[in-house]
């Protein structure tokens, strides 16, 4: 189970992944939860740092998962690992962003992915509820919304051998 690799020692899961694609290139996934506005947890940069140094050397292939709410946290990491990681892919906050790019390090980069669940919601939940929570200030609880459903993500071109990111695209689809 990959998760946070900033979260406290002892959580389950592990915030690396190393593996290889069907075509044998080796690729590394990290995981990092920010800070600003979230749980106080260790310092994700410094745990990225320690992420990297764990990765074999043959592995040129390494994707960063930045999921926090704030998108200037998410663009520091950004340019903290630029020209170390192929990509720093931001998530949590459920809305695409359109500030993908290639960094000059050669690390791809985009603030948020966006979602992939029901479009005609509110960050995927029904908008009655969240829409009552709003109002009221009441606890509530939030149903996944169902139908209309779209797919956000993005595709990047990697140099395999040198784990340079050559291009970023985003997608979003959307499912009747």
């Amino acid at each position: 189970m990959v998760r946070p690799a900033n979260f406290p020692n002892g959580s389950p899961g592990s915030g690396l992944y190393v593996g290889h694609a069907k075509n044998g290139v080796g690729f590394a996934v990290v995981n990092l939860q920010g800070r600003t506005f979230m749980a106080a947890i260790d310092d994700p940069f410094r745990a990225a740092s320690l992420e990297l140094t764990r990765i074999p050397p043959d592995v040129k292939v390494i994707v960063v998962d930045m999921h926090a709410e704030a998108t200037s946290e998410k663009m520091a990491m950004g340019w903290y690992l630029d020209g170390k990681v192929s990509a720093v892919l931001g998530t949590h906050t459920h809305v695409a962003t359109a500030d993908e790019r290639v960094l000059p390090g050669g690390t791809a980069f985009i603030t948020d992915v966006g979602m992939t669940g029901p479009h005609d919601s509110v960050i995927g939940m029904e908008k009655e509820g969240i829409l009552r929570h709003f109002l009221d200030a009441m606890p509530s609880r939030f149903v996944v919304a169902e139908g209309d459903i779209q797919m956000n993500a993005v595709v990047i071109d990697v140099d395999e051998d040198t784990g340079r990111a050559r291009s970023i695209h985003r997608l979003n689809f959307r499912l009747d």
